[in-house]
């Protein structure tokens, strides 16, 4: 390169003892040529001067380069500044760190410091007393995307807070940091929303910590790029399911065309299924009258005896001996025709699993899903030689999926071990360790639960809002106010995925949703979990004791039943049967031991 031009003008810079000259530097253009490859292209890149012999700025430590268009020398000795650093104050007067005094700037030392405000150590990197030079020059406003290269965006200016008290930290539900996912600490720095429950660290906000790398190494922060390749995956499941009458099993069977798609039957036409003891017939175009199908703004629940999950559209099976008033034993088109068997399952590759209408072993047909650990009274596959059991939609869970809640990169079924000690699902909060199977990104630390990936949907409806409600994985834009339940009105972490509407700035526990139809009389806040404790069962049935004169109803507990007539514990949220004729209730474990 030519040799630089040196102006006179000359500075005189607290730092040293000789004037300072502008040095500016000249210029040289590399023009790219379209047609060139791409090694020739990275051969132009690579193509960034040093001046003069690989020249260092004496007070930050950092390369001088000719795309700084100038700099200052001193041309008695070796001593250089960039133009920025040779123009700093020595003396920062009344800074927001220290109000009513002032920071005396210190070119470091050999040793190196840890910054007040950032937590981060400097390698002797000049600043002002303890403080990094970038921190103590942090403006006190900035849009999160213009420096960060756009790969964390946040749609208002966030605001430099000179401490985040413990207290605070609490009342916020132990927020993390929206870019690095790590903790805050009282005393440092940090930039806030002051319209949402946004916050980063004030170097992961600007970058100091190259934060989009995040993107390899923390889960569901960041712009990330898609790590697989669509025409490898060409029936890739995209989660959530849109809403309610969408899901797993009604997916996986619409495509098997050999069981539905080329077996079309006609409305009126009569199945034998060996789940019950009457015929089935199909409805497949209309409902039988005085009947409906499930509609949660109508709280009307319709629910399939084969998957449990609600019957939203024809066509249906019935059985025959329904009345006008309610079916005794419903299935969708889907759950009368599945397989007979499954093989070489995801979660049990060593035997065949077989589909189980009932469990014969099991107390009122209840039995707990191996693998989203769900209690069901469903229909199952099993291997009665293991005692291993899974409800008929995690028989059939996809081994890839994606997620709107960290979209671009693959999710994988994995079996965790003990040695995940610290890894949680990123939607209930919930530690895998111990998971029989959940979904991972290889790519990053991201986990989530079968259950929460599978069993959430997009939208959900209320009768109390007239707007759908959304699932969130964060915090909603806009609303700084505290987060209540629409439905059990507990206050709730919305660090945790939950509906909202923002709209009417409602919101309801992801839990709480299945109990929409009955929300005048029946909460569910006992569960810290997203997923409702008993979406696979289906509540309804009698029992007879010989303990008691009148059949018991099976039903989820309430505040209002009180106690258990045998064990005397409280029966809210919990599986009961109870009397209707009098105040007798039992817990389900101990009507089992009554009738064994």
């Amino acid at each position: 390169m030519d040799s630089s031009i040196v102006v006179m003008d000359p500075l005189h810079h607290f730092d040293h003892e000789h004037p300072l000259y502008l040095v500016h530097l000249p210029q040289q253009a590399h023009h790219k040529n379209e047609n060139a490859d791409d090694e020739d292209e990275d051969e132009v890149e690579d193509e960034v001067e040093f001046v003069e012999e690989d020249r260092q700025c004496n007070l930050c430590k950092e390369q001088i380069w000719s795309f700084h268009l100038c700099y200052y020398s001193c041309k008695t000795c070796n001593y250089s500044l960039h133009k920025f650093c040779a123009e700093l104050h020595r003396k920062l007067q009344n800074h927001p760190l220290h109000p009513g005094r002032h920071l005396s700037f210190s070119s470091g030392s050999s040793y190196g410091f840890k910054c007040f405000l950032c937590n981060l150590m400097q390698k002797s990197i000049c600043g002002y007393r303890c403080v990094n030079l970038e921190c103590a020059l942090l403006p006190t406003k900035l849009l999160i995307q213009n420096h960060t290269d756009g790969s964390f965006t946040h749609s208002h200016p966030l605001t430099l807070a000179y401490s985040f008290p413990y207290l605070d930290i609490l009342a916020k539900y132990l927020p993390l940091c929206r870019v690095c996912g790590h903790r805050f600490y009282s005393h440092l720095w940090i930039y806030k929303c002051d319209k949402c429950l946004y916050y980063v660290h004030v170097d992961c906000a600007t970058s100091k910590r190259e934060p989009f790398m995040s993107i390899f190494q923390t889960a569901s922060l960041g712009k990330t790029y898609k790590n697989f390749k669509e025409d490898e995956y060409p029936n890739l499941l995209h989660c959530p399911f849109q809403d309610e009458g969408d899901n797993l099993l009604k997916r996986y069977m619409s495509n098997q065309h050999k069981l539905i798609g080329d077996s079309k039957q006609h409305g009126g036409e009569m199945l034998t299924h060996a789940s019950h003891q009457h015929a089935l017939i199909l409805f497949d175009k209309q409902t039988p009258a005085g009947a409906s199908l499930h509609d949660p703004m109508k709280r009307i629940q319709l629910l399939c005896d084969g998957c449990v999950k609600p019957i939203m559209t024809v066509p249906f099976y019935v059985c025959c001996q329904y009345d006008d008033e309610q079916y005794c034993f419903v299935l969708h088109e889907w759950c009368a025709k599945l397989p007979a068997e499954v093989q070489e399952y995801v979660g049990h590759l060593e035997h065949t699993l077989v589909l189980l209408p009932k469990i014969p072993s099991k107390f009122f047909g209840v039995f707990k899903c191996a693998v989203c650990e769900l209690p069901s009274n469903g229909f199952s596959y099993g291997c009665t030689i293991c005692n291993f059991y899974v409800d008929i939609n995690c028989a059939f869970i996809p081994k890839e999926i994606t997620h709107d809640a960290h979209p671009n990169h693959l999710l994988s079924i994995v079996k965790p071990s003990d040695t995940q000690s610290e890894e949680y699902c990123k939607a209930c909060g919930y530690w895998v360790g111990q998971r029989n199977l959940v979904y991972h990104c290889s790519s990053c630390n991201f986990y989530i639960d079968v259950e929460c990936a599978l069993l959430l949907p997009r939208v959900i409806k209320h009768k109390l809002d007239k707007h759908p409600l959304n699932l969130r994985y964060e915090p909603a834009e806009n609303h700084t106010s505290e987060y209540f339940c629409e439905i059990c009105e507990y206050q709730f972490t919305p660090w945790e995925w939950f509906y909202h509407c923002t709209t009417c700035a409602q919101s309801v526990h992801a839990a709480c949703v299945p109990l929409i139809l009955q929300c005048e009389q029946n909460t569910y806040a006992d569960n810290r979990k997203c997923v409702y404790e008993f979406l696979n069962v289906k509540f309804g049935g009698t029992l007879e004791i010989k303990d008691h004169s009148h059949s018991l109803a099976f039903v989820q507990g309430l505040e209002s039943d009180g106690r258990c007539s045998k064990c005397r514990n409280r029966l809210q949220y919990k599986m009961i049967f109870k009397c209707l004729e009098c105040e007798y209730a039992l817990h389900f474990e101990c009507a089992s031991s009554s009738v064994n």
